[in-house]
């Protein structure tokens, strides 16, 4: 039997570079918070609270922090959050050291200069997911989250309106490319840019390529990680026996009779180390 790692997998590089600035602020021996988890992963998490870092879970929490003998550090976790988080940061003294994903910051800029120009923003993601939320913070004028095909079908532009359309950087590619299409459709094609970052179009496109050819697959991400999950819809239209763990703890393989090739692949928040116990007990037991 094969076992088989994707090509991309595993940390990305915003979330190794969030979780790297967290690691280098602990050397300094100062009570580190971050505001919300510092990526999508409970064992992650985890193991920067077992080294005493706080998760700020809500604007009030933040609120309460206040700028004594002690400044307390704030890191802002890769999805990125808000302007008026700065803001609150700012007035309550707090030292602010900034880890969002570099292309989250960029769509940023994108949404808060075409929004400033005039233009209503339109965001395909989750309207709940906390990227979605920080981006849509840093619009200056009227702003629309769209998450499936269907709501881009009954969206209606006012007459003489300009649209900006970007992305979630972790939405799935093709449903991005078929909004589009939808919005082309209607003439409202303004402006549009793909903001889903590369790494996620590549683990994608690895992830669906190597669970056509497997007769198992196993997803390896946390249970809030919106690109684990898209990973796993990926894979199990392609194989019919798709697991979707968060730990090795959860692998509990109902495998066919006839196995040749066990794929395996991961979300852009999982620890490599974790990918590598996944894969040593599959080689081991099956």
């Amino acid at each position: 039997m094969e076992v088989r790692l994707a090509d991309c997998a595993g940390f990305c590089f915003g979330v190794k570079r969030a979780v790297d600035t967290v690691y280098e602020q602990l050397k300094n021996g100062k009570t580190i918070y971050t505001y919300g988890p510092i990526v999508h992963n409970e064992e992650v998490v985890r193991e920067l609270a077992e080294k005493g870092v706080r998760v700020l879970e809500s604007k009030e929490e933040l609120k309460s922090l206040k700028a004594g003998e002690n400044i307390p550090t704030v890191i802002i976790r890769a999805h990125g959050v808000a302007k008026e988080i700065y803001d609150i940061m700012e007035a309550n003294g707090l030292e602010c050291i900034d880890a969002t994903c570099p292309f989250v910051k960029k769509i940023h800029r994108i949404v808060e200069q075409k929004s400033t120009e005039g233009y209503h923003v339109i965001v395909v993601g989750d309207p709940k997911h906390p990227e979605v939320e920080g981006i849509v913070g840093w619009c200056q004028g009227p702003v629309t989250v769209l998450e499936t095909p269907e709501q881009a079908e009954k969206f209606v532009k006012t007459e003489g309106e300009k649209l900006c359309i970007v992305s979630q950087t972790t939405y799935n590619y093709n449903k991005f490319q078929y909004i589009v299409e939808i919005f082309e459709k209607k003439g409202y094609n303004d402006s549009v840019v793909n903001t889903i970052c590369n790494a996620t179009e590549e683990r994608q496109r690895s992830a669906k390529a190597i669970a056509a050819e497997a007769d198992v697959m196993i997803v390896i991400g946390g249970r809030h990680s919106s690109n684990s999950r898209k990973l796993y819809e990926i894979c199990q239209r392609e194989c019919e026996h798709t697991y979707f763990i968060q730990t090795l703890d959860d692998l509990h393989l109902d495998l066919p009779k006839a196995v040749r090739l066990v794929g395996i692949t991961a979300g852009a928040s999982t620890p490599n180390k974790l990918i590598e116990e996944v894969q040593n007990y599959v080689r081991i037991n099956f």
